[in-house]
């Protein structure tokens, strides 16, 4: 796992374990607040350990961004957080996050002692915690998933973009129509540095471009597939076009994400694919 200072009082730990998956540390004069958690419980405790050991604090608070395992499954590991989270998060971790924590327990021993814990406080527009000097506003930002959420903390400018900003836009969960007016409305604002959800840390000179890079790929995208749907008659000429169509070809690069870039962008272009054309497509995966 790497760890990096962006301010005084935030940290953002990486994995190495899974798709650079990244969770974050704020300090405040009254304890932690922890944003998202890693997949891997060894990544997570590491993150705990620092807190306690290198902060010589506890997490207070757990804002789980929104309901998938690879950000919320270590919430367990902090006792007495008080968590946070969008409604729906709470009913998503409630039915999907129990199936999906019983199909990993069933394969990896190290997630035996895990269990899904359900946000204490939720909220469904907008949100504001003050804790110690620090505010933070949370807000809905669907798209990525029905239940995503971003976090900007005030003072320090910066803004934990949850996977509604990652290094690839990605809506199979989701929607992609929300994920661009998410994105349109986190534009025109000032960062000091946008941390994505996956990937590495933005900077505040590269942070409009980053979010007008995304929106480009997304119509770029909508157009290889709208020209893929109409000029294939049969699922196979279909299936043939949509995988002509190269992530680089839609402005992003595939060794992002140590390569993993190139998996979410095919499912991105058959999820778009099956809204046009779900019968050529319905045995597809």
């Amino acid at each position: 796992m790497q760890r990096e200072r962006v301010t005084d009082s935030i940290y953002v730990f990486t994995s190495d374990l899974y798709a650079q998956v990244t969770a974050g540390v704020i300090l405040t004069s009254q304890g932690a607040v922890l944003i998202d958690t890693l997949l891997y419980p060894e990544e997570t405790l590491q993150i705990r350990q620092f807190v306690q050991d290198r902060l010589n604090t506890a997490v207070r608070y757990v804002i789980n961004t929104h309901h998938h395992a690879d950000h919320s499954l270590g919430t367990c590991l902090f006792e007495g957080a008080e968590v946070i989270a969008h409604r729906r998060c709470y009913e998503l971790l409630n039915t999907r996050g129990r199936e999906s924590l019983a199909r990993m327990q069933q394969n990896a021993s190290d997630m035996a002692h895990l269990e899904v814990v359900l946000p204490h406080v939720v909220f469904d527009e907008r949100l504001t915690l003050n804790i110690g000097t620090k505010t933070l506003q949370l807000w809905h930002t669907p798209g990525h998933s029905a239940d995503c959420i971003v976090c900007y903390v005030e003072d320090e400018q910066v803004l934990f973009g949850s996977d509604t900003v990652m290094s690839i836009p990605h809506f199979v969960d989701g929607s992609y129509e929300a994920l661009i007016e998410s994105l349109e409305t986190l534009g025109g604002r000032s960062y000091e540095n946008i941390i994505q959800g996956h990937g590495e840390v933005v900077l505040r000179g590269e942070v409009e471009h980053k979010l007008k890079e995304d929106i480009t790929y997304l119509k770029k995208l909508q157009a290889a597939v709208e020209r893929a749907v109409a000029s294939s008659p049969t699922a196979a000429k279909l299936e043939k076009a949509l995988d002509s169509i190269k992530v680089e070809a839609c402005g992003k690069s595939r060794i992002l994400l140590n390569g993993a870039v190139h998996q979410l962008h095919r499912s991105n272009v058959y999820a778009l694919a099956r809204q046009r054309k779900p019968i050529l497509l319905e045995t597809q995966q």
